[in-house]
């Protein structure tokens, strides 16, 4: 859990970290952009969206999901560069801030 943190602060340098539905989150311009959580057999990912997943049906197809999580083994590791795909997919669904 703490790898993907660490990649998640790199790919979004700026990102505010929270307490979100009890997790940690990452908010990126007052949108929760990311969300993680352990748990028994997996690290569980939260994209706070249900139409990212859904983005990247073929990269994901080895990890079990459900519409709003992804669920990555313990024994595995989410690729840097895919957690990257969704971390921008999600923030391009942010509206935009004014100011």
């Amino acid at each position: 859990m703490l790898r993907i943190r660490q990649d998640i602060l790199e790919i979004v340098p700026g990102a505010e970290e929270i307490v979100s539905y009890g997790m940690p989150a990452f908010k990126v311009d007052g949108n929760i952009v990311a969300g993680i959580l352990a748990n028994k057999s997996y690290v569980g990912f939260y994209p706070f969206s249900g139409s990212v997943l859904p983005l990247f049906e073929k990269e994901l197809a080895k990890y079990t999901k459900t519409k709003s999580a992804l669920h990555i083994p313990l024994d595995s590791q989410l690729p840097k560069s895919l957690l990257k795909k969704l971390i921008r997919a999600r923030i391009s669904q942010c509206p935009v801030k004014k100011g």
